[in-house]
């Protein structure tokens, strides 16, 4: 699991090999089951997860209990709730395990490390961030603007394969609609490709 990390970390430039080495025992391995809980609304979350197989997701919960998703993490994706985990504020999400998920997490101490040592983490690391609010911008205005077969274009261009792996209930519970809106926005996609040929 570590191997995959580490892979990661070279390909996005964020350290060099032998860097890498001089943190390698920053990052835990871990084996989580599906449905099982890795961080509850009020904890401080003290923990990022890079995902090498099965699905992590954060979502919340509003007064009436309803889950409101907020991101899938498959693989080669990192999940935390970032402003807990950057200010150590309690955390207004809770994240959990769609599949029996092999994983490896790393806490902030592995990145204020990483970013005195190499010189480049900070950088590719910032941009990462950067990428996250744009991605996050573009998400909320989506949900406000555009439409239900729009958002599941979106979600299928951003996740790919995610739409075979995860329950639909929580698909349209990422889309902002219900699953009776996801079922017509799928029947009506479905017709389009077929009037297409």
């Amino acid at each position: 699991m570590t191997d995959l990390f580490k892979k990661y970390i070279i390909d996005t430039q964020c350290a060099t090999e032998s860097q890498y080495e001089e943190v390698e025992h920053l990052v835990h391995p871990v084996n989580i089951a599906k449905g099982q809980l890795l961080l509850q609304e009020g904890e401080i979350c003290d923990k990022a997860y890079f995902v090498c197989k099965g699905i992590l997701r954060s979502y919340t919960l509003d007064e009436s209990g309803k889950e409101h998703t907020i991101q899938f993490a498959p693989e080669n994706w990192i999940i935390a709730d970032r402003s807990s985990f950057y200010f150590h504020e309690p955390s207004e999400m809770y994240i959990d395990a769609l599949e029996n998920t092999e994983a490896v997490y790393v806490q902030k101490e592995f990145f204020d490390i990483a970013a005195k040592k190499f010189e480049n983490f900070t950088k590719v690391n910032t941009l990462a961030l950067h990428n996250n609010i744009r991605h996050m911008e573009k998400r909320i205005n989506y949900l406000l603007s555009a439409s239900a077969e729009k958002r599941y274009l979106k979600f299928i261009e951003t996740y790919r394969d995610l739409s075979l792996r995860v329950p639909q209930l929580l698909i349209a519970s990422y889309l902002g609609i219900t699953p009776e809106g996801l079922s017509r926005v799928r029947k009506e996609l479905a017709n389009k490709n077929f009037n297409r040929d």
